[in-house]
């Protein structure tokens, strides 16, 4: 793979597979889904989503996902503010054999928008 087709995979610029916050939300509560938050550790602890995984794109890989244990089986959403950093995240874990991925369309901030439920972390 060329140095351009390898940077281009980290670009927040293209189409990736997405699903709607209402969408997402059933499959919450349906226990459907798995959720990688690609925010920043620090965006992440203000608030996040019950039961996301927080795995900030800075440092994501492929060594790095397989400790999430994530079930290749299950939907994977990806979230991240405002559905920018997703889109690398959603090809990389394409990219690393994952089938079913999908970006939470706008990100966190349909989330908030649409006044789901949130989570903060109790920072120590």
């Amino acid at each position: 793979m060329s140095f351009l087709s390898r940077l281009s995979q980290w670009l927040p610029f293209g189409h990736v597979p997405e699903m709607d916050t209402k969408s997402v939300y059933q499959h919450l509560e349906d226990n459907k889904i798995q959720i990688v938050d690609v925010r920043t550790t620090l965006e992440w602890e203000k608030s996040h989503i019950k039961g996301a995984i927080n795995l900030p794109i800075t440092h994501f890989s492929e060594d790095s996902v397989k400790q999430l244990r994530l079930n290749t089986d299950q939907t994977i959403i990806v979230i991240c503010l405002s559905a920018h950093r997703s889109i690398p995240a959603v090809r990389k874990l394409k990219q690393y054999g994952f089938k079913d991925v999908y970006q939470l369309k706008g990100g966190m901030l349909s989330w908030w928008k649409e006044k789901l439920p949130t989570l903060i972390s109790q920072v120590k």
